[in-house]
């Protein structure tokens, strides 16, 4: 399996998370990366290929102008305004607030495309975030070629940026990036498997209305684990999305083998959906130790969890999203990918 990445993602590396209070590093940073990169090599994975140009197509396609502009010109904008630290959202439209009208002043705006507060932007994240999405667009273009499957290591994620907001790390969804190539390359039907530990908000909410694109998720409940406002076993999907998304929010400490019986039942829908591609938003935060998640799984679970995702037998993308126990996130993630290898 072809490994996709790229040394841009280093452009993007906020010196500071709110987080209990206090500020401190953020938890998703470019180590994460090289714990990955130095597993792969140990296992005996290609080294891997830097991507081409990104292609803002689908983009475009995707979200709304208003934010990729933003995401395009924040930084400039907050430092023409005398801002001295990295950009952090202060304020957001609340219940009661309009929420159809963008601010003009950059710290409004901030605030307006954000979802959540934990996640900086500084001088080099929009060059970062290209880089992931690019790394992305390869991986499917060797899926389509042929590949059985191929990883996208992206950094930063994006399976919480909607088309209009950022957040939870996250700014471009390249998980819907993916699913949506393989769509306008002719696949009729696509599925989006998310397995990290937190819901995936934005995929769910990009594809939420549209019937063409499966989204399942299996996360912490949306009342004890962010992105806290979505991820509720009764969002089944809407209008021509009716039936096409489906959620598995679990409990604090929730073992392998209740989230196994989601994975199950997860496949199965899919298989039954009739998807001609998988696309997998591959977190690792379910891990027993990661710091910022509460789910219980060892790390032979996620090579168990590979081979099972591969008995579908579709064309495979896999797009890097969360884990962060440092430690174990390069174990964990390449347990996935060679359980998938080898099944």
């Amino acid at each position: 399996m072809q490994t996709f990445f790229s040394e841009e993602h280093r452009k993007h590396f906020p010196q500071a998370e709110l987080s209990g209070g206090q500020f401190v590093t953020p938890y998703e940073r470019p180590s994460r990366v090289e714990y990955i990169l130095r597993r792969l090599n140990e296992r005996g994975f290609d080294t891997p290929i830097a991507p081409q140009t990104p292609d803002m197509t689908v983009l475009r396609g995707l979200c709304d102008p208003g934010y990729l502009e933003f995401l395009e010109t924040c930084w400039d904008e907050w430092v023409a305004e005398g801002m001295a630290g990295e950009i952090i959202a202060g304020n957001f439209p609340a219940r009661r607030m309009q929420i159809s009208r963008p601010p003009r002043n950059i710290d409004g705006k901030v605030g307006y495309y954000s979802l959540a507060s934990e996640t900086a932007i500084t001088a080099g994240t929009w060059e970062a975030a290209l880089s992931s999405m690019a790394s992305a667009q390869a991986a499917q273009r060797a899926v389509a070629a042929g590949a059985r499957a191929a990883f996208a290591l992206c950094r930063p994620p994006g399976h919480h940026a909607t088309a209009d907001m950022y957040g939870g790390y996250c700014f471009i969804n390249n998980a819907a990036i993916v699913a949506q190539m393989f769509r306008d390359q002719g696949a009729g039907r696509v599925a989006v498997l998310d397995i990290d530990f937190h819901h995936g908000n934005g995929t769910q909410d990009i594809f939420y209305g549209r019937g063409d694109v499966f989204f399942a998720s299996l996360h912490g409940a949306p009342e004890d684990a962010f992105p806290y406002y979505l991820g509720y076993a009764d969002e089944t999907g809407a209008g021509d999305g009716e039936g096409a998304n489906v959620n598995y929010p679990m409990a604090p400490g929730t073992p392998y083998a209740p989230w196994a019986e989601a994975l199950e039942d997860a496949l199965a829908r899919i298989r039954a959906y009739g998807a001609e591609a998988l696309v997998v938003s591959l977190g690792v935060d379910a891990y027993k130790d990661d710091p910022i998640s509460f789910f219980k799984l060892d790390s032979p679970d996620f090579m168990d969890a590979g081979r099972r995702i591969a008995k579908l037998g579709l064309p495979t993308v896999f797009c890097m999203e969360g884990g962060y126990a440092i430690e174990a996130v390069g174990i964990n993630t390449v347990n996935v990918l060679e359980g998938f290898n080898g099944a």
